[in-house]
């Protein structure tokens, strides 16, 4: 067991525990725990044959304790937490499968329910030191009539701020009350009022609404991290009592959500630069916010830290998508709408629609690639494309028998190549072929489901900041596959929330919108032709059968172009049945590339910038550490 802290709230990055074995094994990473919301505990099981521990961490982290815990120990408070773990811990212990009865007994002992988060937060939740920032920040309350008690407990909690606002200001939506609170300014909302009013003669504006509670360091940690940037938000918890443990920037998610929400501060010169004049309706300044800091591609800082408890919002989705709508204005801008208790963005397709050429790698099972043919060619709305399959040496006449049947189609092209397997080859060989403007790669073993599928991927793919575009994609039993990746989840790369209820909203709503994540599977990927040429493709040399997908996403991010995961395609996906798992020589090879996996891309399993340093990479839900 190890205890520690960290006092990095901006990008904080997780400490890696590296243990040497034997002379002949490779050395075993342990991704550890973020420090949030100040401290951290890691259980862990340490191999027996390990001959050293190293640990590289930031240069704020403190180890405080070092224990360790008896296995019968750990093993029963797994079976009174959860008895069916308890039996399949003893299982993947009797097959002598490490890592598994490893992480059975992290899930069960070293993870709390997100349901538990007060208590688990509180026994966590440390001071830090923070230097000095000499930024003049004013406080703007927003309230509405007769919340004059909420507004007494905004103040309540500026007063004990450790960086003391230059000014506080209370904006009454209609005149304010008789006997205004003394402690603050109080005027009437202005909706033709411009961005200097907001800020008056201060450096930065922190917005509230009335009944919000920032912690006593709320501005302090807001004011450190806006330095040299243009926007700075903290976590917090929601009116419902629920954490609102946010990503790092996310533009989409921003749009659709409005996530950043409060505790809030901004810089007086993009305040100036990007907000409108006049500011318009009081209820619609968080989304004049957000609208400006995503088109003005604002420098945006998240504070990784719980800073304010804080009240409603005014605009429920239904509002949000209406006011939104009339905002977003311009070529290449969305459309707004709202459904499903979200607010979902439409993006432009082209006009003439862009050509696309799917590629599928496949061998033998007929069963598998007479589905997915069917889906693509005659079950698909979105007309301009073409189907390439890439044959890895079928052998089944009644593959080849349907390969002459499908040959039959203008749209169909067919290359056979019998080399030894790898993925990534294949599908570079597949787009080497392909004539569309936008590549989607399709794996042989996803169903077709909704005949708009493709339609929403193109139009993703379309957009000028857009890299590699993802599914929805569902087991058969109709549960999650795929609602994007994270990168180190379960030590490498994995898919978040996997065999939850297919309709599961996630943390803040984030799977009923589009939105940006690290990376997705390349069982279902869109991404433009000339981006993808871009960046040379799959590293089929590093990454032939895993990781490839992942490693290529990261690789367009490198280059500036986001990925996006979007529910508006929803597919099936029966996981790896043609190729079956990984066992012996397979298996060496899976860990050799994930090793390679590990050295290149380390500083973003250290950090994901879309999840959340609070939650667990142990298991493959939104659990806390």
């Amino acid at each position: 067991m190890l205890s520690y802290r960290d006092g990095t709230a901006v990008a904080p990055r997780r400490p890696i525990l590296r243990v040497l074995r034997g002379s002949h094994m490779t050395p075993q990473d342990f991704v550890l725990p973020g420090s949030f919301p100040g401290a951290a505990h890691w259980l862990g099981l340490i191999p027996p044959d390990a001959r050293e521990i190293r640990l590289c961490a930031g240069p704020d982290f403190v180890l405080e304790r070092v224990g360790t815990r008896r296995e019968i120990g750990v093993l029963a408070q797994c079976l009174l937490r959860r008895p069916w773990r308890f039996v399949g811990a003893l299982y993947e212990r009797a097959r002598g499968s490490e890592r598994r009865y490893r992480d059975t007994l992290r899930g069960t002992c070293a993870v709390t329910l997100l349901a538990r988060f007060d208590a688990w937060a509180a026994a966590r939740t440390l001071p830090i030191p923070l230097a000095p920032a000499n930024l003049r920040i004013r406080c703007l309350i927003l309230a509405r009539p007769g919340e004059t008690a909420a507004v007494a407990a905004t103040l309540d909690a500026l007063q004990v701020q450790t960086h003391r606002p230059e000014a506080i200001c209370v904006a009454w939506e209609g005149a304010p009350p008789g006997t205004p609170d003394a402690r603050a300014v109080s005027l009437c909302w202005d909706e033709r009022a411009g961005p200097d009013d907001l800020v008056a003669e201060s450096e930065a504006l922190c917005l509230l609404r009335s009944g919000d509670v920032p912690g006593a360091d709320a501005l302090a940690f807001l004011a450190q991290a806006l330095q040299g940037a243009d926007v700075a938000y903290g976590d917090a918890v929601g009116s419902d009592g629920r954490p609102r443990l946010k990503p790092d920037w996310s533009p989409d998610l921003t749009l659709a959500t409005g996530y950043p929400g409060r505790p809030l501060l901004a810089s007086r010169a993009f305040l100036a630069a990007s907000l409108p004049a006049p500011l318009g309706p009081m209820a619609q300044i968080e989304l004049a916010l957000d609208v400006a800091a995503v088109s003005g591609r604002a420098q945006v800082v998240h504070v990784a830290r719980l800073l304010a408890r804080t009240a409603a919002d005014p605009l429920d989705p239904s509002a949000r998508a209406s006011a939104l709508d009339a905002r977003l204005k311009g070529p290449g801008a969305p459309s707004a709408t709202s459904g499903d208790s979200a607010v979902r963005l439409v993006w432009p397709l082209p006009d003439p629609a862009p050509a696309v050429s799917i590629v599928i790698p496949s061998r033998d099972r007929l069963d598998l690639i007479a589905r997915v043919c069917r889906g693509v060619l005659h079950e698909t709305a979105y007309a301009p494309i073409e189907l390439i399959i890439v044959d890895n040496g079928s052998t089944d006449p009644a593959v080849l028998a349907h390969y002459e049947t499908l040959r039959r189609d203008p749209r169909v092209r067919i290359r056979i190549d019998p080399q030894p397997f790898n993925f990534a080859a294949m599908v570079n060989a597949g787009v080497a072929l392909a004539s569309g403007a936008v590549i989607v790669l399709l794996n042989n073993d996803v169903a077709v489901l909704e005949p708009e599928w493709l339609g929403a991927m193109v139009r993703q793919a379309c957009r000028p900041e857009v890299g590699a575009v993802g599914a929805k994609l569902l087991y058969g039993d109709g549960t999650l596959q795929h609602a994007g990746v994270v990168v180190g989840l379960g030590g490498r790369a994995g898919h978040i929330l996997r065999r939850r209820p297919g309709d599961t909203p996630g943390h803040l709503g984030r799977l009923r919108i589009a939105h940006e994540v690290s990376a997705v599977t390349a069982a279902c990927l869109a991404v433009a032709r000339e981006k993808y040429m871009t960046v040379g493709g799959f590293d089929a040399d590093s990454f032939p059968v895993d990781f490839n997908d992942v490693d290529f996403c990261l690789r367009l991010g490198a280059a500036g172009w986001k990925t996006v995961w979007t529910p508006d395609a929803t597919l099936a996906h029966l996981e790896s049945v043609s190729r079956g798992p990984s066992v012996g020589a397979e298996r060496a090879r899976f860990e050799r590339e994930a090793a390679r996996f590990s050295d290149r891309w380390r500083d973003v399993i250290r950090h994901d910038p879309y999840y959340h340093p609070a939650l667990s990479l142990t298991t493959f839900g939104e659990d806390l550490e």
